[in-house]
């Protein structure tokens, strides 16, 4: 069993904003593979599918972006997974609007979601980030919590199909390493 989960803050109000790619990535991933996040667990809305032979969770957290890792732990320990079988899809405001890069483990950078998941089970977990640039002016926060226009969410469906790509792989090697991101 592995699990994927998407990083993003619960609610309408912030539906299709840039902080939410990771729920974004993940939906659209649910709605290529035809899973339904029916169940509420592990402080979050879960989806369960078989890919490749393997049960894959997965997980949209409700705890808002800051305390991803409550949600995250719950799943872990609940299922006595590996930290290492968990794969995060989260946004990256280091990286051009679309773009992506995958790491096998690492810090959180300046990501809060993420730096909440390492403090409570440590560095050693897959991630996709997913470019969302940089507001070309005004503060961050409100540059995060914007809706993305609907001429970047053409932007997205291409990006997202890469990331389903990475999922796949992910689900039948249980890891990202040997990725080429360029062949996607």
């Amino acid at each position: 069993m592995i699990a994927v989960v998407g990083l993003g803050n619960p609610g309408k109000n912030y539906e299709k904003t840039v902080h939410n790619m990771g729920y974004m990535a993940i939906d659209f991933f649910a709605d290529k593979v035809g899973a339904n996040f029916t169940k509420n667990k592990y402080y979050g809305k879960v989806a369960e599918v078989m890919l490749s032979g393997e049960k894959v969770i997965l997980l949209k957290p409700e705890t808002f972006m800051n305390l991803s890792g409550k949600s995250v732990e719950d799943l872990v320990h609940s299922l006595k997974l590996d930290i290492e079988k968990v794969l995060v899809l989260v946004d990256d405001i280091d990286l051009d609007f679309g773009k992506f890069r995958i790491r096998s483990k690492g810090s959180a950078g300046t990501h809060n979601g993420l730096r909440d998941i390492v403090h409570r089970l440590g560095e050693n977990f897959p991630r996709v980030r997913i470019g969302v640039g940089r507001p070309e002016f005004g503060d961050l926060m409100s540059y995060v919590l914007s809706r993305v226009s609907d001429e970047k969410l053409e932007i997205l469906d291409k990006t997202f199909e890469k990331v389903s790509k990475v999922i796949e792989h992910f689900a039948s090697k249980k890891t990202v390493e040997g990725i080429d991101i360029n062949r996607l």
